[in-house]
């Protein structure tokens, strides 16, 4: 591929390292086709090209560079771009807003981290000043940013009792520190042998990824559920929510259609939030929080780019915690 070529306002990113997403496995398997219904760790192919197989509902087209993570170096701007700026250490908002149309995501409607270079509007390439390596950094962007805007959108705050599933992936564990930094009390869903981590990153109390919910916790009990799993176990998930509970959702690895008794949904007066594109300043408030070390990266494992395919082979194992880095 050439290296691309900064338009106005555009910069060119030097990338260092991009981290690995369950949503550039998702498009690769064709997972976000409305034809697919099992969770992705039952998926292994879509056959052909459906026309809803991209990221946003529309049809991939390829060449397609992946990659939502990344930390890198500008090495060139566009027009109308301050010169000053080559050099820059940044740290790449994946949400792009322009100026009419629907946002686009970097990685899946953009070209994206998985490469040498990429070309990203100067506003996206957020300059970062911490002594973190950019393996640390380039775990941060996506799996945080989506943590983040569920746990703003659920107005999530001091002394909310806050249940988050899937907590040993990117997106669960970034919840767990991010709901613990706001002063909520997390319990974390994932497997037994993660439970001591999770309890360092912030989580008051580990239930197995197979827990009766409401044995353990009791109906009622919950302000906030952030989700990434879904399937089977989403009813359960209501019922231990309090009346005006929020449900916030991000994700589907354990299936994407659930049994909703929507007699639930409105005798507590619940809210069900879908989080995907934040709000504009969200991932400027993440960046605070990497640079005052309110949070701290969580890294499974490093790869070289050459090996994505090792790398995302070991992704779909779902044996580690946190998150799995590429370095270029």
């Amino acid at each position: 591929m050439p290296v691309p070529v900064p338009a106005r306002n555009e910069v060119l990113v030097g990338i260092r390292a991009a981290a690995i997403n369950n949503t550039d496995i998702n498009t690769r398997l064709g997972w976000y086709s409305k034809s697919v219904d099992a969770g992705t760790d039952e998926t292994h192919a879509v056959t052909g090209t459906p026309p809803d197989s991209g990221w946003s509902g529309t049809a991939l087209d390829f060449p397609r560079i992946q990659g939502a993570d990344a930390c890198g170096q500008i090495v060139a701007v566009g027009a109308d771009v301050n010169p000053h700026r080559v050099g820059e250490r940044v740290l790449i908002d994946p949400v792009i807003r322009p100026a009419s149309g629907a946002p686009l995501y970097f990685g899946s409607d953009i070209p994206g981290a998985f490469a040498e270079f990429t070309v990203v509007p100067a506003r996206n390439a957020v300059a970062i000043d911490c002594a973190l390596t950019d393996a640390e950094l380039a775990s941060f962007p996506c799996a945080y940013l989506a943590a983040e805007n569920m746990l703003t959108r659920a107005q999530v705050g001091r002394g909310d009792r806050l249940l988050v599933t899937g907590a040993s992936g990117g997106v669960g564990s970034a919840a767990v520190q991010l709901g613990r930094r706001r002063g909520a009390h997390v319990t974390a869903v994932a497997g037994g042998s993660k439970g001591p981590l999770l309890l360092q990153l912030g989580a008051s109390r580990v239930l197995a990824r197979d827990a009766e919910l409401l044995a353990e916790l009791g109906r009622d009990s919950i302000d906030c559920v952030i989700d990434v799993v879904g399937g089977p176990g989403f009813p359960r998930l209501l019922d231990v929510l309090v009346r005006n509970g929020r449900y916030a959702v991000a994700g589907a690895i354990a299936g994407p259609l659930v049994s909703l008794d929507l007699r639930t949904l409105y005798l507590k007066d619940l809210r069900l939030l879908g989080c995907t594109i934040p709000d504009d300043g969200v991932f400027g408030s993440l960046v605070g929080y990497i640079e005052r070390g309110e949070i701290r990266p969580l890294i499974s494992a490093i790869f070289p780019l050459e090996e994505i395919a090792m790398a995302q082979e070991s992704f779909m194992e779902k044996a580690h915690i946190g998150k799995i880095v590429l370095v270029v």
